[in-house]
């Protein structure tokens, strides 16, 4: 079944300090929207604040995209399991071995979490992916290796939300789909450049809607939530 409106939106909590993740978590109904705790957050202010955050009932994505050798990452999302996060992430370009090794690892963890796999960063574009070397478009290669992660037996994955519609085509319902790069209409689209709204990038099939700034530099965060709560809830019966 997929995620009800109530529980698409994570809230990334891209900012610099447990204090402000924290007051901004307090802000949040745990009912209505999960959280996610990037790399800024998490070098700064460590494990602690995740076990804070899930301590107050918020389901944490941990958006660490572990990409090592094997026996590391299968460790690090070992660690993760034990923090009690909902879901964490690795990127698909480590590999099919990195891959199968995270999710062996996380099936002898007593509560599993979701393991999802990132395939193109959504601040790349064609130019991009050729200056370090990778031919071909965003889309090819989202679906090189997002066929590769669920040959691993990923849960899901992270995408443009440019890219859900022709991975829901080629894979079906069964992977979730997460997608930063969601932005309301009304607001900029910052650093990133494969973007959408959120009712778009739902109408094409996402499970899950990262988004950061317009929800947590609102003047009220949980009004934020709500708006676009609102605007999903709007969609047509079976897009939601």
């Amino acid at each position: 079944m997929p995620p009800s409106p109530q529980t698409r939106i994570i809230v990334a909590l891209d900012v610099a300090s447990a204090e402000a993740a924290l007051a901004l978590a307090d802000r949040l109904d745990p009912a209505q929207c999960r959280v996610k705790v990037g790399k800024e957050l998490f070098t700064r202010a460590g494990p602690v604040v995740v076990e804070q955050l899930v301590s107050r009932g918020l389901d944490v994505f941990l958006d660490l995209k572990y990409h090592d050798i094997p026996n590391t990452v299968a460790g690090a999302c070992a660690a993760a399991a034990d923090l009690g996060v909902w879901m964490l992430n690795v990127h698909a370009a480590g590999g099919l071995a990195m891959m199968q090794a995270a999710r062996e690892r996380l099936a002898q963890t007593a509560a599993p979490p979701l393991l999802i796999a990132v395939t193109v960063l959504t601040s790349l574009d064609t130019d991009d992916l050729a200056a370090i070397g990778c031919a071909g478009n965003p889309r090819d290669r989202v679906q090189t290796l997002a066929e590769l992660a669920l040959q691993a037996g990923l849960d899901g994955l992270v995408c443009s939300p440019q890219e859900v519609a022709v991975l829901r085509e080629r894979f079906g319902p069964q992977p979730l789909l997460v997608t930063p790069g969601v932005r309301p209409a009304d607001t900029a689209s910052g650093d990133q450049k494969r973007t959408m709204t959120p009712a778009e990038a739902i109408a094409a099939g996402a499970d899950h809607l990262v988004i950061g700034r317009p929800i947590t530099a609102a003047p009220d965060p949980m009004a934020a939530v709500e708006a676009i709560r609102a605007e999903l809830s709007a969609l047509p019966a079976g897009s939601a």
